[in-house]
């Protein structure tokens, strides 16, 4: 298995599961990869410009080192990165404290998983509750599992998985995480003992967890995160690491439903243009320019740039047989706001 640590190498996962990388570059809308969306690693050459597409080529062998943790970034970078993309990560006690109160409404009661804890010095942190979690009468840890949780903007994730503090680079052990996903996978582990029913479990889990991210280097470092977590709490249960095809399953769970998009427009980045048609009349050809109308009037639903697909995994068709929906992501604001 990978060795525990903030920095997931990519030649790791390259070498101990081979194709895995690939799929986790997937832009399940683009049917391509994902690209940088950042200008931070242009001196290194053309395929490293805003626009080029991650390949798994530029980021591993020799180039392994290239992707790394905001936190293990020069002070330069963070920066830059924070004054153009507005990239300020949430220390880890404030994650715990809001995805408390998300369980606290669920649960309908307090300190589910664990208790804030102010240290003397002013320090945050949490206390876990090792004892098996009690779940309401009229919801069971299966409704847990499965219930739908949506981090926005989510950088490197720290909301859904929490490895390590993204604000100070410790690393967090797995009995002691606070994350969206941890908190599922803690449930899982406490109700299934064999391995065919928990890779059903964690299934259910990963597809009922979703995020979004601008930048391509955070939206792999999320994506890496889930994948290996996942790992890691098979190891913890199973003592062995589970099958590669168990593996590639759960990364295009994760490829799908972790994705690249402009958050305030629901499209792929830098997508919305101006668009030139050429009419070809008796007198010859004309031109005529027309500019994105969902970026002019601030509307949502008239962008001409590529609006981001997701999955419905839940979606069944009237024989009872299992259909994945693919929708626009913009489909599920609607939803929300009936």
């Amino acid at each position: 298995m990978i060795t525990a640590g903030v920095d997931i190498l990519e030649n790791d996962i390259s070498e101990r599961y081979p194709g895995v990388i690939d799929i986790l570059l997937q832009d399940r809308t683009t049917q391509r990869n994902i690209f940088w969306a950042t200008d931070n690693y242009k001196e290194l050459g053309r395929e490293y410009s805003y626009l080029s597409e991650i390949t798994s080529q530029a980021i591993t062998g020799v180039n392994g080192h290239i992707i790394m943790p905001r936190i293990k970034k020069a002070r330069l970078v963070q920066k830059v990165r924070a004054r153009n993309m507005a990239e300020v990560y949430t220390p880890s006690w404030l994650c715990n404290v809001q995805n408390n109160l998300i369980d606290n409404a669920w649960f309908e009661r307090d300190n589910i998983f664990n208790k804030e804890i102010i240290s003397f010095d002013g320090t945050r942190s949490w206390i876990i509750n090792r004892g098996k979690v009690i779940f309401p009468k009229n919801k069971s840890w299966k409704s847990y599992i499965a219930d739908k949780r949506l981090e926005v903007a989510c950088g490197e994730a720290p909301y859904i998985v929490s490895r390590y503090d993204s604000t100070t680079g410790e690393f967090i052990s797995l009995d002691n995480r606070i994350g969206i996903l941890d908190r599922k996978l803690r449930i899982i582990n406490e109700n299934v003992n064999t391995t065919s029913k928990w890779l059903d479990a964690a299934q259910t889990a990963y597809k009922s967890t979703y995020a979004y991210e601008w930048q391509g280097d955070s939206l792999l470092l999320a994506r890496e995160a889930m994948l290996i977590t996942f790992i890691e709490n098979y190891f913890f249960k199973f003592g062995k690491q589970p099958v590669l095809r168990s593996i590639k399953n759960i990364a295009n769970i994760i490829s799908w439903n972790i994705w690249q998009m402009d958050g305030m427009k629901g499209v792929i980045p830098n997508s919305c243009g101006i668009i030139t048609k050429a009419q070809f009349t008796l007198f010859g050809e004309t031109r005529s320019t027309t500019s994105c109308e969902g970026c002019i009037k601030d509307d949502i639903s008239k962008h001409n740039g590529i609006y981001v697909l997701i999955k419905d995994w839940s979606n069944k068709d009237i024989v009872s047989i299992t259909k994945d929906r693919i929708i626009k992501y913009i489909e599920t604001l609607k939803l929300y706001r009936k």
